[in-house]
C-alpha cells in the first residue's frame, strides 16, 4: 500500500469519478465507476511504485521520504520494480477489457509521462518540472470522461486545465516549506532555484489562470448555477490566499510566518469542492 502512495491517488480519484458524473449528466453506471476507480488506482499505484524505484537515491536523503518502503528496506528495489511493472500492465488490462480502450491507453500515457518524462528526465534538470510533469496528474479528468463516453470532449479539455494550472500552485508551497530537502539532494524545484517573492508571484499568476480556466465550463453550456456559484468562491478564496502569501514574501517574510502551507492545504480542499460541484451540478440544472 505504501509504495502506490494512497494519499496521492485520492487526489486523482477526486478527480476522475466526478467527471463521470459530468460525462453522464447524472449518475453514470455504478460497475462503470467501481471499474473505472479499480483501474485508476493500479495504473496510479504502478506509477507511484516506479517512481519510488527511480527515486530511492534522493528518498533516502529527504527528511519527507526518509520512511518510505525502499529507503527503511522493508521492501527491496527488484521487488519495488517488479510490482510497479505488474500494476502497470494489470491496470491496462484492466481499463481496456472492462472499461474501454482509450481509456487504457489514457491511462498508460499518464503511467509513462509520470515515470519517464517527470520522474527521469524533468525532476532533475529543471525547475519546471511540476508544470509539464503535471500532465500525468490532469489525465485522470480524461479517463473518466472517456470511460463514460468512450470519447473526449471539451469539457474534459477544460477540466484537464483546470487540473494542470491549479498543479504548480498547489505544490510550490509545499516545495517552499521543504526547499532544504530538494537543495541537499540537487532537485532544482523552483523554490530551490528562486526566491520566495519569486515563486509566489509565479502562484499568483497561475491561480489567476486556473481561476479563469475553471469559469469557462459554464459559458460553454457544461455546467449551470450551482457549478458556477461554488467555482467563484472557493477560487475569490483561493486568490486571497495566494496573494496573501505573495504580499508576505514581498515583505521579507520567512520561516513560520511565511505561512506557506495555509495555500496547500487550500488547494486541496478547493479541488475537492471544485469537483464535488462538478459532480452535483447535473442535478440542479
Amino acid at each position: 500500500m505504501a509504495l502506490t502512495k494512497p494519499r496521492i491517488i485520492e487526489l486523482l480519484l477526486i478527480t476522475t469519478v466526478p467527471v463521470m458524473f459530468l460525462a453522464a449528466q447524472g449518475v453514470p453506471d455504478l460497475w462503470l465507476v467501481v471499474t473505472t476507480t479499480i483501474g485508476g488506482y493500479l495504473s496510479a499505484g504502478g506509477a507511484n511504485a516506479l517512481n519510488m524505484y527511480i527515486d530511492r537515491d534522493i528518498d533516502a536523503l529527504m527528511d519527507r521520504t526518509s520512511q518510505r518502503p525502499l529507503v527503511t528496506g522493508m521492501v527491496s528495489p527488484r521487488e519495488c520494480l517488479a510490482f510497479g511493472i505488474t500494476l502497470a500492465v494489470i491496470s491496462t488490462a484492466w481499463f481496456g477489457l472492462l472499461v474501454n480502450w482509450l481509456s487504457a491507453a489514457l491511462a498508460l500515457g499518464a503511467l509513462l509521462f509520470y515515470v519517464v518524462v517527470y520522474t527521469m528526465l524533468l525532476k532533475r534538470r529543471t525547475s519546471q518540472n511540476i508544470v509539464w510533469g503535471g500532465i500525468a496528474g490532469c489525465m485522470p479528468v480524461l479517463i473518466g470522461w472517456s470511460a463514460v463516453t468512450n470519447s473526449v470532449s471539451w469539457a474534459a479539455v477544460i477540466l484537464f486545465a483546470v487540473i494542470f494550472f491549479w498543479t504548480p500552485p498547489h505544490y510550490w508551497p509545499l516545495s517552499m516549506k521543504v526547499k532544504e530537502d530538494y537543495a541537499r539532494v540537487g532537485v532544482p524545484m523552483l523554490p530551490v532555484v528562486a526566491s520566495n517573492r519569486v515563486v509566489a508571484r509565479q502562484i499568483v499568476l497561475y491561480s489567476w489562470v486556473m481561476v479563469a480556466v475553471s469559469l469557462l465550463l459554464t459559458p460553454l453550456g457544461y455546467t449551470g448555477w450551482f457549478y458556477t456559484t461554488v467555482a467563484l468562491v472557493t477560487g475569490g478564496f483561493w486568490l486571497w490566499e495566494a496573494h496573501g502569501l505573495q504580499n508576505r514574501a514581498k515583505a521579507g517574510v520567512t520561516g513560520g510566518k511565511l505561512k506557506e502551507m495555509r495555500l496547500f492545504h487550500w488547494s486541496i480542499t478547493y479541488v475537492s469542492l471544485l469537483f464535488v460541484a462538478v459532480a452535483v451540478d447535473p442535478f440542479l440544472r
